[in-house]
């Protein structure tokens, strides 16, 4: 796992996307952290990307529910691909699918390292996506 690498959000909905991109602005500047924050709004292109990184990223944070290719999808081929799956890079569903425990379980059959549901307030929002980073920035792993 690279702490330093970037973000990769893969998120479609234009709304989420605008929260997203404020929360991390505010929780990596409370931090100090400088990784870069990634958009990938068409998740058909997120293979190709992870595939093209000279870096490692830190963390991978999915939706589900999109088009094309849903989030479960896209994390069973990233689990299938046998250069993608070695880096540990954790993989993170966050959705509005939260209460759905057949996605629960789907997701930790397809060993996602965490699912979590987007909060409804900017505030809960801050602390949740703190408390992912500060947990995987303070993580040991195994590298390879």
């Amino acid at each position: 796992m690279n702490v330093g690498g970037p973000i990769v959000l893969i998120e479609d909905d234009s709304d989420d996307i605008d929260i997203l991109s404020m929360v991390f602005a505010d929780v990596l500047n409370a931090g100090n952290y400088e990784n870069e924050i990634v958009i990938i709004e068409d998740s058909t292109k997120a293979l190709d990307y992870l595939r093209s990184l000279k870096t490692q990223p830190f963390l991978i944070i999915s939706d589900i529910n999109m088009p094309r290719m849903n989030g479960f999808e896209l994390r069973r081929k990233i689990f299938e691909d046998d250069s993608l799956r070695n880096k540990c890079i954790p993989y993170i569903f966050l959705t509005t699918s939260g209460n759905d425990r057949d996605y629960v379980n789907m997701a930790y059959r397809l060993s996602v390292q965490g699912f979590f549901k987007k909060p409804s307030s900017y505030n809960d929002f801050i602390s949740l996506i703190s408390r992912i980073v500060d947990y995987w920035k303070q993580s040991l792993v195994a590298e390879f």
